[in-house]
Protein backbone atom coordinates (compact mmCIF):
# COMPACT_ATOMS: atom_id res chain seq x y z
CA UNK A 1 0.00 0.00 0.00
CA UNK A 2 1.60 3.36 -0.68
CA UNK A 3 1.40 5.99 2.12
CA UNK A 4 0.91 9.52 0.20
CA UNK A 5 3.47 8.65 -2.34
CA UNK A 6 3.79 10.69 -6.04
CA UNK A 7 0.24 11.13 -6.67
CA UNK A 8 -0.77 14.43 -7.49
CA UNK A 9 -3.96 16.34 -6.04
CA UNK A 10 -5.82 16.18 -9.09
CA UNK A 11 -4.34 12.71 -9.48
CA UNK A 12 -5.84 11.51 -5.95
CA UNK A 13 -9.27 14.07 -6.70
CA UNK A 14 -9.43 12.20 -9.84
CA UNK A 15 -9.53 8.40 -8.29
CA UNK A 16 -11.42 9.84 -5.68
CA UNK A 17 -14.76 10.89 -8.14
CA UNK A 18 -13.89 7.76 -10.32
CA UNK A 19 -14.93 5.30 -7.33
CA UNK A 20 -17.54 7.67 -6.60
CA UNK A 21 -19.31 7.63 -9.38
CA UNK A 22 -18.33 3.81 -9.51
CA UNK A 23 -20.09 3.44 -6.26
CA UNK A 24 -23.00 5.36 -7.09
CA UNK A 25 -24.12 3.71 -10.34
CA UNK A 26 -23.74 0.08 -8.38
CA UNK A 27 -26.07 1.27 -5.15
CA UNK A 28 -27.44 4.02 -6.80
CA UNK A 29 -29.17 7.17 -4.67
CA UNK A 30 -31.26 6.13 -1.20
CA UNK A 31 -28.62 4.22 1.49
CA UNK A 32 -27.62 6.04 4.61
CA UNK A 33 -24.37 8.22 4.07
CA UNK A 34 -22.27 5.65 6.30
CA UNK A 35 -23.05 2.71 3.27
CA UNK A 36 -21.22 5.26 0.85
CA UNK A 37 -18.24 6.79 3.10
CA UNK A 38 -17.94 2.94 4.16
CA UNK A 39 -17.98 2.26 0.42
CA UNK A 40 -15.50 4.56 -0.48
CA UNK A 41 -13.19 4.39 1.99
CA UNK A 42 -13.30 0.88 0.96
CA UNK A 43 -12.39 1.41 -3.01
CA UNK A 44 -10.09 3.50 -2.54
CA UNK A 45 -8.18 1.99 -0.05
CA UNK A 46 -8.34 -1.16 -2.61
CA UNK A 47 -6.69 1.17 -5.23
CA UNK A 48 -3.55 1.59 -2.60
CA UNK A 49 -4.80 5.06 -0.92
CA UNK A 50 -3.74 6.01 2.62
CA UNK A 51 -7.22 6.21 3.83
CA UNK A 52 -7.99 7.78 7.31
CA UNK A 53 -11.74 7.71 8.04
CA UNK A 54 -13.52 9.96 10.75
CA UNK A 55 -10.54 11.97 11.09
CA UNK A 56 -10.29 13.99 14.24
CA UNK A 57 -10.50 17.79 13.83
CA UNK A 58 -8.98 19.52 16.04
CA UNK A 59 -10.75 22.95 17.03
CA UNK A 60 -7.76 26.29 17.58
CA UNK A 61 -9.05 28.89 18.97
CA UNK A 62 -6.27 31.90 19.93
CA UNK A 63 -3.49 29.65 21.94
CA UNK A 64 -5.84 26.90 22.68
CA UNK A 65 -6.34 23.39 21.16
CA UNK A 66 -9.87 21.42 21.60
CA UNK A 67 -10.45 18.19 20.75
CA UNK A 68 -14.51 18.51 20.79
CA UNK A 69 -15.32 15.68 18.60
CA UNK A 70 -15.50 16.94 15.27
CA UNK A 71 -14.53 14.13 12.62
CA UNK A 72 -13.70 14.51 9.04
CA UNK A 73 -15.48 12.02 7.00
CA UNK A 74 -12.74 10.51 4.75
CA UNK A 75 -8.42 11.64 4.69
CA UNK A 76 -7.34 10.04 1.72
CA UNK A 77 -3.30 10.65 1.77
CA UNK A 78 -3.15 13.59 4.29
CA UNK A 79 -4.25 15.68 1.27
CA UNK A 80 -7.86 15.72 0.46
CA UNK A 81 -10.64 15.83 2.55
CA UNK A 82 -14.00 13.83 1.28
CA UNK A 83 -16.93 14.76 3.01
CA UNK A 84 -19.95 12.41 1.99
CA UNK A 85 -23.79 13.76 2.22
CA UNK A 86 -27.24 12.19 1.47
CA UNK A 87 -29.11 15.67 1.42
CA UNK A 88 -31.91 17.39 -0.78
CA UNK A 89 -28.95 19.95 -1.60
CA UNK A 90 -25.15 21.30 -0.80
CA UNK A 91 -25.58 24.23 1.03
CA UNK A 92 -23.25 26.95 2.00
CA UNK A 93 -22.76 25.61 5.22
CA UNK A 94 -22.03 22.50 4.02
CA UNK A 95 -19.26 24.52 2.21
CA UNK A 96 -18.04 26.68 5.41
CA UNK A 97 -17.65 23.24 7.34
CA UNK A 98 -15.49 21.71 4.86
CA UNK A 99 -13.19 25.12 4.64
CA UNK A 100 -12.86 25.13 8.18
CA UNK A 101 -11.66 21.18 8.19
CA UNK A 102 -9.23 21.86 5.73
CA UNK A 103 -7.99 25.19 7.77
CA UNK A 104 -7.47 23.42 10.81
CA UNK A 105 -5.95 20.32 9.72
CA UNK A 106 -3.98 22.73 7.34
CA UNK A 107 -5.25 21.29 3.93
CA UNK A 108 -5.99 22.67 0.67
CA UNK A 109 -8.46 20.48 -1.30
CA UNK A 110 -11.51 19.23 -0.64
CA UNK A 111 -14.57 17.60 -1.83
CA UNK A 112 -18.49 17.49 -0.82
CA UNK A 113 -20.01 14.25 -2.83
CA UNK A 114 -23.66 14.14 -2.25
CA UNK A 115 -24.71 10.74 -3.04
CA UNK A 116 -28.59 11.38 -2.62
CA UNK A 117 -29.22 12.70 -6.21
CA UNK A 118 -29.54 10.95 -9.59
CA UNK A 119 -26.82 11.77 -11.46
CA UNK A 120 -23.74 12.17 -9.26
CA UNK A 121 -22.30 14.89 -11.22
CA UNK A 122 -25.24 17.21 -9.74
CA UNK A 123 -23.81 16.40 -6.52
CA UNK A 124 -20.20 16.99 -6.09
CA UNK A 125 -18.60 20.33 -4.89
CA UNK A 126 -14.87 20.83 -5.26
CA UNK A 127 -13.63 23.17 -2.30
CA UNK A 128 -10.03 24.84 -2.36
CA UNK A 129 -8.87 26.66 0.51
CA UNK A 130 -6.23 29.42 0.29
CA UNK A 131 -3.81 29.02 2.92
CA UNK A 132 -3.40 32.39 4.32
CA UNK A 133 -5.93 34.45 2.53
CA UNK A 134 -9.36 34.94 2.59
CA UNK A 135 -9.79 33.47 -0.90
CA UNK A 136 -11.77 30.14 -1.90
CA UNK A 137 -13.07 28.41 -4.65
CA UNK A 138 -15.86 25.95 -5.34
CA UNK A 139 -16.83 24.54 -8.00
Amino acid sequence: MRFFGNMSEDEIITTILDEAFYIHKTIGPGMLENVYKTCLAYRLQKRGLFVEIEKPVPVFFEEVRMNCGYRADIVVEKRVIVDTKTIEGIGPLHVAQVLTYLRFLNLRYGLILNFNVLLLKDGIKRVIHGFGTQKHLIT
